[in-house]
């Protein structure tokens, strides 16, 4: 698959990178940005996957959290894809609301018109991508992903659903619980139809009901972050990890939003959280 490197920025020692490719999964150009250690340029790393939230873009991450002073020390790469497809021809809401369409794509695999032609975000991250990054970067087979918000709701679902793909996952105020919530019911009626059992298979708390393998799992929320309440529940996945014993580690964090300044506090810890397990 031809790639074309856009930018390169040398930082703590590594590269900052970002590429274009066009997606056959989602019938459009896609844009990626990956950070690769000083490590990596004598034998191949291990791999992060970051999946960013609502709006966001590959920059968000890579230019606001401050991960890569970390990721060098550790020798971790870390790939951060779009959100959701992009392009000529790509359907986006009607109203050009910010929770769905351009920016939201969740991380699922569309069955509804016209979102089933592009939106096809679950195969781009679980296949497509990784077999790229394999292709033609110094990268171990292993990974671990990470997310915020609607990326942290991908990074759950995807671990838990992809059993030994990745060795860990964690999330900055994951939507814990999407199909009790209006963004996740929302996106899930516009990409997915009215059938909600096949919403369970995109919903972290729904998939651990139904007995997913467990893995390591990192948690942090914001006790100030103005959507807690309402669209991210994490006291519901806090309840079904200690009914199915499974292991979480749980930070609820007073006076934290739901902002980058909230990642970057934390995001040390969430790196070296995952290269205990890579």
């Amino acid at each position: 698959m031809i790639m074309e490197n856009i930018s390169s920025n040398k930082m703590f020692g590594g590269w900052h990178k970002q590429y274009t490719h066009h997606s056959n999964v989602l019938n459009c150009d896609m844009r990626f940005a990956i950070f690769l250690p000083p490590q990596a340029n004598d034998k191949p790393v291990p791999v992060l996957y970051w999946l960013s939230g609502l709006t966001c873009t590959d920059e968000n991450f890579m230019q606001k959290a401050g991960a890569q002073r970390v990721a060098a020390e550790l020798g971790m790469a870390i790939v951060c894809p779009d959100t959701s497809p992009r392009g000529e021809g790509v359907p986006d809401d009607a109203d050009g609301a910010y929770d769905f369409g351009l920016g939201a794509g969740f991380y699922v695999n569309a069955k509804a018109n016209p979102w089933a032609k592009h939106y096809q975000m679950y195969d781009y991250v679980v296949d497509e991508l990784p077999k790229l990054i394999a292709q033609h970067f110094p990268v171990t087979d292993k990974k671990a992903i990470a997310g915020h918000s609607m990326g942290g709701h991908g990074a759950l679902t995807i671990a838990l659903k992809n059993p030994g793909m990745f060795v860990s996952a964690s999330a900055f105020a994951p939507i814990c619980h999407p199909t009790q919530c209006p963004w996740g019911q929302k996106a899930f009626t516009g990409y997915l139809g009215l059938d909600r059992e096949l919403w369970k298979q995109y919903d972290t708390v729904e998939l651990i009901k139904a007995g997913a393998e467990p893995l390591p799992m990192k948690v942090d929320q914001g006790e100030a972050d103005n959507f807690l309440a309402e669209q991210l529940m994490p006291e519901s996945l806090v309840a079904v990890a200690e009914q199915m014993n499974l292991p979480l580690d749980y930070q609820s964090h007073p006076g934290y939003d739901h902002s980058y300044f909230f990642i970057a506090s934390f995001i040390e810890e969430h790196l070296r959280f995952h290269r205990q397990y890579l």
